[in-house]
């Protein structure tokens, strides 16, 4: 795509303007043209700036509404419309095999499917379209793993509100719970929404009349007890690069990287896991976000896997905790120019690299009317804390949380005591930041 010259830009569209992006500084890193040139699907500033800060050619792939600010800020841009695969779908893929890009990298759920599709046309493998629909179809992906040898909880899909009523009586029917003992909830989920979206946990029959209709089909599964935690695998040529585990201290709510120790000493465990799902699901490049529980014997079960970056600014978390970019990191290892000896060069070593540990709190209103956005003490004056992206309430009224919700905004923090991070967090909880 072409630059426009400053002097042919409406002020409308120069209302867009960021002057802090090196591209309109005039601060880009030079482009190498010998390494690959890469597509974002999708659309994220932080990408933008970490692309703009690598030594690859890079082009945006985002809706309509993206391209004034593509414009504004010297940004190469293509519009597209990533609703829904259809007659067209194949255009896109043919636009950027002209235009001489190498691989389509997704930045959000809804655009993984699409870089199966453009990089099966890119990289000549029709294979990576069917490999990217396991990674959006949950009951797909769940059966990709178990042929594989990876331990899952017991799942099924739900068309309509009976199905589920049917599994949680043969869950607990499983479990010998006798007449009167309280049910062991399950988990109802969409099939191809990232993150708590859609999740929901069931621990009542009548629960299940809340979840609408629309809402149907439903992955359900059982419930696991165990230690919830993430991982960040960049993978390349089948290997993994580096890995990263991200401890939750509350689903939904909290993060914070590295891990703690106690958590760290399963790391070898969990490596092999994660070898396990790289072979069970033939991924040879790119970054990947597992979710898995821990039982107390140390037994891990597979929760699920997503092709694309970690919601909760996981990356940011990263990039503070170590100082390497995440983005640059996916990048290069998508990058089919990459070679080994740069990919190992580029990333530090687990663990023992961390210049400390970054957390971030998710911040959902606890009250039902709210009138104003106000810090609390006990956040801002703790010396963990750095910043937060709150802003003030748009209206008085707090929507109702549907499923896990959506939270508001996060707050982040840094500090050099994992255990001191983790009971920070949780801490949070217990404090109205909304009143």
């Amino acid at each position: 795509m072409a630059i426009i010259p400053e002097s042919k830009m409406s002020q409308e569209v120069l209302a867009w303007r960021d002057p802090s992006m090196d591209s309109v500084l005039g601060t880009e890193t030079p482009k190498d043209p010998n390494k690959g040139y890469i597509a974002l699907l999708g659309w994220s500033i932080n990408a933008i700036k970490a692309a703009q800060k690598f030594d690859r050619r890079y082009i945006v792939v985002a809706p309509d509404w993206a391209a004034d600010f593509c414009t504004a800020n010297n940004i190469p841009f293509i519009p597209w419309d990533f609703v829904r695969l259809n007659d067209r779908s194949m255009e896109i893929a043919e636009k950027l095999k002209a235009e001489g890009v190498d691989v389509a990298i997704p930045l959000f759920e809804e655009t993984v499917e699409w870089s199966g599709a453009i990089n099966s046309v890119l990289l000549n493998n029709p294979r990576m379209y069917g490999q990217s629909i396991l990674f959006r179809d949950k009951a797909l992906m769940k059966r990709r793993a178990q042929l594989g040898g990876i331990r899952v909880g017991i799942f099924e899909e739900a068309h309509e509100k009976d199905d589920i009523i049917r599994f949680m009586k043969r869950v607990n029917q499983t479990l010998l719970k006798l007449d009167g003992d309280p049910d062991d909830p399950i988990h109802v989920k969409a099939f191809d929404k990232a993150g708590c979206l859609g999740h929901r946990m069931i621990r009542t029959l009548e629960e299940i009349d809340t979840i609408p209709d629309e809402e149907y089909p439903l992955l359900m599964e059982s419930h696991l007890s165990g230690w919830e935690f993430a991982v960040e695998a960049w993978i390349h040529d089948g290997k993994i690069k580096f890995l990263n585990i991200s401890e939750y201290v509350t689903l939904g709510y909290s993060v914070f990287v590295p891990a703690t120790k106690e958590l760290e000493s399963w790391r070898e465990a969990i490596t092999k896991q994660i070898e396990l799902l790289v072979k069970t699901f033939d991924i040879q490049f790119g970054l990947i976000h597992p979710e898995y529980f821990v039982t107390s014997d140390g037994t891990m079960y597979f929760g699920e896997v997503a092709y694309r970056p970690p919601g909760f600014k996981a990356f940011e978390l990263i990039e503070r905790a170590y100082g390497f970019n995440a983005y640059q990191a996916s990048m290069l290892v998508f990058d089919p120019k990459s070679t080994k000896e740069e990919v190992d060069a580029f990333f530090p070593r687990e663990v023992v690299d961390a210049k400390g540990y970054a957390g971030c709190f998710g911040v959902y209103p606890r009250r039902r009317v709210v009138s104003k956005l106000e810090m609390p003490k006990e956040c801002i004056e703790h010396p963990y804390f750095e910043s937060h992206e709150l802003v003030a309430p748009a209206e008085e009224t707090v929507p109702d949380r549907s499923a896990f919700g959506t939270h508001w905004g996060l707050v982040f923090f840094f500090g050099d005591d994992p255990i001191k991070m983790r009971d920070l967090l949780k801490s949070q909880e217990e404090l109205d930041f909304y009143v």
